[in-house]
């Protein structure tokens, strides 16, 4: 009942726009997305930079509806990678693409676009020194996204992937995407998934990203933990070291504005923490599906607006 909610209120304009002049609202936003313009994403980016982390910036927008809104979010990964590199920031910052953002639930030749379009990324990304990283949706959209990871990766091999530790197949897949070379993102998981396929209990969901986070570090690839859960982030520090891993072959990465004190302190002990920075103006639809795919996230947003880190 409470995701029906959430969904609907996600579409509603009326809503959003309420949700737009209230202060509360927009001290939600203001913490968890960037802003909306270009700028915005460029000036948190330095921020976080030149605090010693690393940043991935996703452009907000899901679910297009047409090929015009497909080719508009391209067009703006390809001003901000510009952007990025006029302020001198490609080092340390690169882009996250959601394939539904750019097409790929189009009728007909969806894939194809989606496809076309973050090939045009990558070729930009090259082109000014940095990377992509490819996000990972619902379950129904896994397959496809790994496809096209391994096409783009014919051309632009440092093409990133996303695994969500939630899904029973994600060992599996850990170990086809662990070979030298594969930078690969685990995450628990946030989309309403049904318990055929992903794991439902947290505990079970932690130790499934315990399993998947050992054989990506005891792989050749680069991986990257995703997770705010300080017994995680301890259990890949103690993996790193019994394996010989140096800090430069893996990362942390937390999303912007969560346990901020955190990542400070990991990049100040001479790891890599990366933020998950998202910016647009589709910010309202982003946060309530978040809160949608899963209501417990309220707890930690809740958590998050209330603590000092």
């Amino acid at each position: 009942m409470l995701r029906s909610l959430l969904l609907s209120a996600s579409r509603n304009d009326k809503l959003q726009q309420l949700a737009s002049e209230a202060a509360p609202a927009r001290a939600l936003v203001d913490r968890f997305v960037a802003g909306e313009r270009t700028e915005d994403a460029v000036r948190a980016t330095s921020d976080l930079v030149g605090s010693g982390r690393l940043v991935t910036i996703d452009r907000l927008g899901e679910d297009t509806t047409d090929r015009a809104q497909a080719e508009a979010t391209r067009d703006a990964y390809l001003v901000l990678l510009d952007a990025l590199a006029a302020a001198g920031l490609t080092a340390s910052a690169e882009v996250s693409v959601k394939l539904s953002a750019v097409g790929q639930a189009l009728p007909g030749d969806g894939e194809k676009i989606a496809l076309e379009f973050a090939r045009d990324i990558c070729a930009k990304a090259a082109e000014v020194g940095t990377t992509v990283t490819l996000d990972m949706e619902d379950h129904t959209t896994t397959d496809l996204t790994l496809g096209a990871l391994r096409e783009l990766r014919a051309d632009f091999p440092w093409v990133g992937g996303v695994l969500q530790a939630y899904l029973r197949r994600t060992e599996a897949d850990c170990r086809d995407l662990a070979g030298a070379g594969s930078r690969i993102r685990l995450c628990k998981g946030a989309y309403r998934e049904p318990e055929t396929v992903a794991y439902q209990d947290r505990a079970e969901v932690d130790k499934a990203y315990v399993r998947c986070a050992k054989i990506l570090i005891q792989g050749d690839g680069y991986p990257m933990f995703a997770t705010h859960d300080p017994r995680l982030v301890d259990i890949v520090e103690a993996l790193a070291i019994r394996n010989d891993r140096a800090p430069s072959t893996f990362e942390y990465q937390m999303l912007y504005g969560v346990r901020s004190d955190e990542q400070l302190r990991l990049a100040a002990e001479g790891n890599r923490m990366r933020v998950y920075v998202p910016y647009g103006d589709e910010w309202y639809g982003y946060l309530v599906r978040r809160l949608a795919e899963r209501p417990a996230n309220l707890t930690l947003l809740a958590r998050a607006l209330t603590s000092k880190g």
